[in-house]
Parts: C-alpha cells; structure tokens; sequence
C-alpha cells in the first residue's frame, strides 16, 4: 500500500518570508565585516600614538598630516622614518636620576651645541658676565662652541671659558661642553692666533704622509695639553674623511690622505692623544666627506656610491676609529641617493645614523650633527624641522642651527604634539651626562 509523501517543512513556509529572512542574514553578515576594517584602523592610529621613536606604521592616506610627519617629511623625498629609541645600556644610577627630576625644557636644552652668540644675542661674544649668566639660565644648553671671533688672547679665553663653566654648574648642576674646531693645520682656531704661544702644524696630511702613527698620537696629546689649560673640554677633531676624489676641496689636507688604512691608524691615535689628556674627541664627518665634490656650506653635497661601496675606503677609518672610543662622532650632510633612495643628508637618515653607526658598527657614544646651519641643511629644512627630524634620525646633540630659538621651541612642539617622545629625548640627554658627570663633573 503507497503511502503519500509529506512535504518539507520550508517548503510550507511562504516564498516572501523566506525572502525577507535572507535579507536580513545578509545585512548582518555585511555589517560584521565591514568591523573588523574599522577596527584595523584604530589599531594602527593608536600603533602610531604609542611608537613614537619606533619604526612608523603605515597610515590610511585619508589621514591628515601631523606633526611627526611634518618633522620628518621633505616634499619630493622618500621618508626614511624615524629609528627605534637606542638607549644605552651602562648609564650610572646617579645619571638617570638626573634625567628624572630635569623638566622637558631643561632636557632639550641639553641638545643644543650652539655659539655663545645664539644664547646671549650679542653680535661677538668675547667675555663671559651677567649676560651670559642669564642667557644661561633661560637656556642651559649642552654645549657651547667657540670661534675665531670668541678668542682674542690666553687670558681673556681662560677667563670666559671659566665663568661660563662656573654658570653651567650653578645653574644646571652639570659641566657644560666647550668645544672648538682645533683639527691642527688649516682649521685652528687657537693656533691660528698669533697671540698664543702653542705648536703649530702644516697639515693633518703632512702627517699622514710621515706614515708616523706616533707622530699623530703626539698631535693628540698637544692640542689636548693647550686646550685643556684654557678650559675647553671637547674638540672637534679628527678628519677622518679619506680622500678618493680628487676634486675634492673642502676637506683637503685636512685629510690624512688617500689610504683607508693609514687614515684609521691616524685618526686612532689622534683620538687616544687627545681622550688620554682629558679633552673628548670628534671623529668627523661620518660616513665620509672625501669623496664629494661639494661643499655642504654653500648646498647639497652628494656622493655617487654606496654605503655598501663606501664600506672599502670612506668608512674604514670610522669603523676601526671607533675602537679607539671616540666621545663623539659628527654626522656629516652628505647625500648618498643611491643607497637612501633619495637626497636627505646622513646626518638626518635613520638608515645612517641608527642602522648603521648604532646597529651595525656598535657605537654608543654621543652622535652629533655638522652644523645644522649649512645649506646642505639649512637650504631645505626649517630650523625645527632638520632638529626633529635629526632626533628622529638617531643624533644626540644637535650643533648650530640656523636659528637656535626655532629649533628649540620645534622641539618642544614635537613632544607635546606627539611627533617626538620624550623617552627619545632622553636617551640622548642620559649619554650626554654620562660623558659630563663621569669625565667633567668639576665639583
């Protein structure tokens, strides 16, 4: 006997209600995926917030420009980014303690290696009073460097310098650096003054030439002996630019020479000649100026290799210099497009001063600029903008630019607006007193 089949239940339930439901299954499965976008978003907005100093996110291009990007950006140039914050890892308790009850004001003041022109605003500087004393005090920079105008004689540079030495203690509880440009040779602001009774040299590359390294141990340990009896603590020297391009000018007989080897065993014992007679030493200007035909004073300066290429000669002496624990090394303004993919200076270049003198050769001691001042720089950026973006890249101290007073208050802007952290800051501001309070704190 056949039994009739009984219809599914669905097929029972009319056609418009079927319709409906699935239309609604359908909004809700669009709304859920549509979340997970919107969620992403946020992540990488707050990503942003929370890496300043850190390797950038990528951000929606719907996003408007901030201030990080705006320090960091040159129009027309690919954005090389901002380095992971390198803190050193043997900073004294004593110095950190420093850094924690110092305001964020006292902190970027720190990073400034300026003239003494730029803080009193007086238009030649050659005495050290109540002036100076007050500038001081509204502006307790790190360093202070000074040139031929400044000094006139042994006494009244002896003099100056000691005054300006006793404000920084009073005032900022920390030595202050003093620093000059006394390479020996061309560049001597000292020597180069007839009214001082000290040795004179031709040419950094007459010594080079000697083959002598213990020839440039003893140009060292003389210009530390006169430098430190008038009172200046850091000297920027020396060139351990090698020469491989012939039309070079700007470095010149500054220069030790052509062979990468003999310039890092001279540029070496410089280095011990000077640190082991208690002035800081500043191998310059990183990663090597000798290949350049032009003048970052006057505009961009650029190079046609690599930094993989350069690895052969014009870093070598960086390198084997840092062996010898140089206090400081200056970033130079040169453009190495062929390796940055664009024309941003090394000493602004995350790629450069992080990647490759932190990360890749070790070093831990104070990075500087050349002089933000130089058109290389100056010609380009704004006064705040090269300072952050030279922060962002990994420098510590930042020497000259071209208005001290932007500068500064671009680096504040920076933290307070969240292009730059003021954890960044002070992993420059800890190296920076270590090397003060360990080898200058006077009192």
């Amino acid at each position: 006997m056949n039994k009739k089949r009984k219809s599914p239940l669905w097929m029972l339930v009319p056609m418009g209600v079927i319709i409906v439901v699935l239309s609604i299954v359908l909004i809700v499965i669009t709304l859920k995926s549509g979340n997970p976008k919107s969620e992403a978003v946020s992540a990488s907005q707050m990503q942003n917030k929370e890496s300043e100093g850190k390797e950038s996110v990528k951000e929606n291009k719907s996003d408007s420009k901030d201030t990080k990007d705006a320090a960091r950006a040159e129009p027309g140039e690919t954005d090389t980014g901002p380095a992971e914050i390198y803190v050193s890892s043997d900073i004294p308790q004593k110095v950190k303690d420093k850094v924690k009850s110092m305001s964020l004001e006292e902190k970027a003041a720190q990073l400034f290696f300026v003239t003494p022109e730029d803080i009193t605003q007086v238009d030649v500087a050659t005495v050290a009073g109540e002036d100076t004393k007050k500038a001081y005090e509204q502006y307790p920079v790190g360093g202070i460097v000074y040139f031929s105008q400044n000094i006139q004689g042994p006494e009244q540079l002896r003099g100056m310098l000691e005054k300006t030495q006793d404000y920084a203690e009073e005032i900022a509880g920390v030595p202050v650096f003093l620093g000059v440009d006394e390479e020996g040779g061309e560049v001597s602001r000292v020597a180069g003054n007839t009214n001082f009774s000290v040795t004179r040299y031709e040419s950094m590359r007459a010594i080079g030439d000697s083959k002598d390294t213990s020839q440039a141990y003893d140009v060292g340990k003389t210009l530390a002996s006169y430098l430190k009896e008038l009172g200046f603590n850091i000297d920027f020297a020396p060139n351990a630019d090698v020469i491989t391009n012939s039309g070079n000018t700007v470095i010149g007989n500054r220069s030790f020479g052509e062979d990468p080897q003999l310039v890092a065993d001279m540029t070496s014992q410089v280095v011990r000649g000077l640190q082991d007679n208690g002035v800081s030493a500043c191998l310059k200007h990183f990663p090597g100026h000798g290949g350049t035909v032009e003048d970052s004073h006057e505009g961009r300066a650029y190079t046609d290799k690599t930094l993989e290429e350069m690895e052969e000669k014009e870093l070598v002496p960086f390198k084997e210099g840092i062996k010898a624990a140089p206090d400081f090394i200056m970033a130079g303004h040169i453009s190495i497009p062929k390796s940055l993919g664009d024309n941003t200076p090394a000493s602004l270049s995350e790629k450069v001063l992080t990647g490759l003198l932190r990360d890749q050769y070790g070093y831990d001691g104070i990075i500087i600029t050349d002089a933000l001042n130089m058109k290389a720089v100056s010609g380009v950026y704004s006064p705040a903008e090269a300072s952050v973006k030279a922060i962002l890249a990994g420098a510590d101290m930042l020497l000259m630019p071209d208005d001290f007073r932007a500068a500064y208050n671009g680096v504040l802007e920076a933290v307070e607006e969240g292009g730059l952290s003021e954890e960044r800051i002070d992993a420059s501001v800890e190296r920076i007193l270590r090397l003060k309070m360990e080898k200058y704190h006077y009192s």
